[in-house]
C-alpha cells in the first residue's frame, strides 16, 4: 500500500464534516415541511388567450396546486405563495410533488426541491424556476411567459412571492 506521509490524518475532515451538516440541513428541513398539504388540480379563473397571466384564487390553506394546462406549479407554505414552471430546470422534465408535499422532485434524475423551490440535492445545478407573482385581494395573478432563475438573476428569483 503507498501512504503519502505529507497527508495529514485529518485532510478531508473539514469537507466531510461540511457534507455531512448540509446533509443533515437538508434532511431536516424536508423532514419539518412534511405538513404542507394536500395536492390537488387548478384552474385559471378564466382561460388564458394565447400568451399573459393566469388568475387564481388565493390558496386557503397550505398545499400544492398544480395547473397542468398552462404548466404552473402554486405551492402555499409558511405564510407565502409561490408560482414555479412545471418543468425541471435540468432537463424539462414535469417535476412531481414528493410523498408528504415535502417539497418537489424530478423523476427523471431525481433533483429534489423544497417548496419553496430551493434546490437540495440530483443532477440539477440550481433552483426550480420562480414565475411572475402578484397578489390583487383573494386573486393571484402569474405569469407563465416570465420566469426568474435563481443563478442568472437572484433578486427577481427572491421577490417572486407572495406574502399572506
Amino acid at each position: 500500500m503507498n501512504h503519502d506521509s505529507s497527508a495529514s490524518p485529518c485532510d478531508g475532515c473539514s469537507a466531510r464534516r461540511t457534507f455531512l451538516r448540509q446533509a443533515v440541513t437538508a434532511t431536516a428541513a424536508l423532514a419539518g415541511l412534511s405538513l404542507l398539504g394536500p395536492v390537488q388540480s387548478v384552474a385559471a379563473l378564466e382561460p388564458r388567450k394565447g400568451r399573459g397571466a393566469v388568475k387564481y384564487a388565493l390558496p386557503a390553506t397550505d398545499g400544492v396546486s398544480i395547473d397542468a394546462a398552462n404548466e404552473v406549479i402554486l405551492c402555499r407554505n409558511a405564510g407565502e405563495v409561490y408560482a414555479f414552471a412545471l418543468s425541471c430546470p435540468h432537463q424539462n422534465t414535469a417535476l412531481k410533488v414528493m410523498s408528504k408535499n415535502a417539497g418537489f422532485q424530478c423523476p427523471r434524475h431525481k433533483s429534489k426541491y423544497l417548496p419553496n423551490g430551493t434546490f437540495v440535492s440530483g443532477r440539477a445545478t440550481r433552483n426550480m424556476d420562480r414565475l411572475q407573482i402578484t397578489r390583487d385581494g383573494a386573486t393571484i395573478t402569474v405569469d407563465p411567459d416570465i420566469a426568474f432563475e435563481s443563478d442568472t438573476d437572484p433578486a427577481k428569483w427572491g421577490a417572486a412571492v407572495v406574502k399572506v
